[in-house]
């Protein structure tokens, strides 16, 4: 379905899960900064806290009320059949998100949501990508800090580069702030499920088309000391190298070989050192039940802390680039990046994506291939820091 035949579909945005605290910040920014002419709703099971919320909103904003149900595939089908866009905010996603991905693909309408599980991505892929690219739906995924300041930041630093030659790129992760407790959630569903995430990226590698003519990787790393960013080094194995690898198989100017490798920067080593023992811990408990259980109830999906310690979080990734003889190093920086700039950057996707000249393109893609340039300067706009730091 081309997207001039959804031009008459009552709203151009439907926020859906708009009732949980990084959905009612997206809300609350929406109201605040759409364009007038914005045409959209918020959704969710409890009609009457989305009544509360829509009250509540800055501005006198008043989108529509839709109610939809994860447990009710009718009404995520009728919930797709109403929107031009259709953001999503309720995870876990790999129990609660398929549905509403299959109902876009169907309906042909453009999903974007703020999972950071490899599982749920690769699942989606090869359920939906083929499907979605017959009815002309963009299914982005990981709209979120997972993986938007690393993909389109990874994507500025490329554009800094030769054309036509090998590059590298490395981006090293610092950050003052809370983890949502989505995040979390998503985070310990994750180390839970192993040898499910191992299975469904050998099903997506099955179904991906083969790169003739160009390479891309994101090889993990080893720690180290990185003296280009004057920190220890820590390899993340997040989503985010995986989002960077199929931007750059998708986009030609990344070069004819590229390589990303995704790492946390970290000051002192004793901190280096007790981050990697807290995460393999962290990993350990996942893997028993009762244990998961129990970290699950200390931070909750939907909850989040005040709006004073959000003021005094902050986010920067820095990324060194080389290639054709040149080495640039850039930035990506911003303020709290698990809920505020989430927000912000989720927002910001779903504008682009309703409003945006972007370019042709369907069915499961990044950031970067489905809004690159337009999304960057969206989110400039709004105050997150895409920077040349230096370069020789």
């Amino acid at each position: 379905m081309s997207r001039m035949k959804r031009a008459d579909r009552p709203y151009d945005l439907v926020l859906f899960g708009a009732t949980g605290f990084v959905g009612t910040l997206t809300a609350a920014y929406l109201a605040a900064h759409a364009p007038a002419d914005l045409r959209w709703a918020i959704a969710g099971r409890d009609e009457m806290k989305l009544r509360r919320l829509r009250d509540a909103l800055p501005g006198g904003a008043e989108p529509g009320v839709l109610r939809a149900d994860v447990s009710d595939p009718a009404s995520l089908r009728a919930l797709a059949g109403h929107a031009r866009v259709l953001a999503t905010t309720v995870g876990p996603y790999v129990a609660y998100g398929e549905e509403l991905v299959a109902a876009c693909a169907d309906a042909g309408t453009d999903y974007l949501d703020l999972t950071g599980e490899p599982e749920f991505v690769d699942l989606m892929y090869v359920r939906h990508d083929a499907r979605a690219r017959e009815t002309g739906a963009r299914l982005v995924h990981a709209c979120g800090f997972d993986s938007v300041p690393h993909d389109l930041g990874a994507y500025f630093t490329v554009r800094q580069l030769p054309e036509g030659v090998p590059l590298t790129v490395d981006g090293y992760v610092s950050a003052d702030a809370t983890f949502s407790g989505g995040t979390f959630a998503s985070a310990l569903g994750q180390f839970a499920r192993g040898r499910q995430m191992v299975t469904a990226a050998r099903e997506r590698h099955r179904h991906e088309p083969r790169l003739m003519d160009r390479r891309a990787t994101a090889p993990l790393g080893t720690p180290r000391f990185a003296p280009e960013v004057g920190a220890w080094a820590l390899p993340l194995p997040t989503i985010d190298p995986q989002i960077v690898r199929r931007s750059a198989k998708a986009l030609e100017r990344y070069g004819p070989d590229f390589r990303y490798r995704h790492y946390a920067a970290v000051r002192r080593l004793p901190v280096a050192v007790g981050g990697t023992a807290a995460v393999g811990a962290l990993f350990a408990a996942a893997q028993v039940p009762p244990a998961r259980r129990w970290l699950s109830d200390r931070l909750k999906p939907g909850a989040g802390p005040s709006a004073e310690k959000r003021a005094r979080s902050w986010f920067s990734v820095r990324f060194v680039g080389e290639g054709g003889g040149r080495r640039v190093y850039t930035e990506v920086s911003g303020g709290d990046p698990g809920y505020d700039e989430t927000a912000k950057m989720f927002a910001e996707a779903a504008l682009s994506l309703a409003f945006d000249d972007l370019p042709e393109t369907a069915g499961q893609v990044t950031t970067a291939v489905a809004m690159g340039d337009a999304l960057t300067e969206r989110l400039r706009a709004a105050g997150i820091r895409f920077r040349v730091a230096a370069s020789r």
